[in-house]
């Protein structure tokens, strides 16, 4: 059974995993706008992960005796200065997301909720990954600049996420 306490923190985090889904969303259409349909690609199947975890947050709650209770998702920014700008944003946000997840881990730690601790693992390793690769992307915008060959080669590099 999951306590209450848990249960309100595995709850908080459905909720930051669908605005991430909110927010990425927002950026793909961003970059559509820009004519970048290789980044827009990409946030929209960060998008799609995001709906995922909130899933599986979702499904073990359940599994665990809990009640799921869905909050207010929160409208993401609508604008971003440039693609630059919004992948140091979305390297942010993850950094975010990390945090909340080891403060999620460390109630799991806190009431000796093995079930709960070993299902954040995944949450953890995965967390790991999202800020690798934002930061990737974010440090090769910096070098190759947003405009001219560099962006278009980046654009169509990132168009292959989920191919491989």
């Amino acid at each position: 059974m999951l306590s209450k306490t848990l249960q309100k923190a595995f709850n908080e985090q459905i909720n930051k995993e669908q605005y991430s889904a909110q927010l990425y969303l927002s950026m793909a259409a961003y970059c559509e706008s820009l004519n970048l349909p290789g980044i827009a690609h990409w946030l929209k199947e960060q998008q799609r992960e995001e709906i995922g975890h909130a899933m599986q947050l979702y499904k073990y709650i359940i599994e665990r005796g809990g009640r799921v209770e869905l909050g207010v998702i929160e409208q993401p920014s609508l604008d971003f200065k440039s693609p630059t700008a919004l992948f140091q944003d979305v390297l942010n946000h993850e950094r975010s997301i990390t945090a909340s997840i080891n403060k999620l881990y460390e109630k799991a730690l806190k009431e000796n909720d093995y079930a709960s601790q070993v299902m954040l693992h995944g949450f953890i390793k995965e967390q790991v990954e999202e800020e690798a690769s934002a930061s990737e992307i974010l440090e090769t915008l910096k070098m190759a600049g947003e405009k001219g060959q560099a962006l278009l080669m980046l654009d169509r590099q990132l168009a292959r996420r989920g191919m491989g």
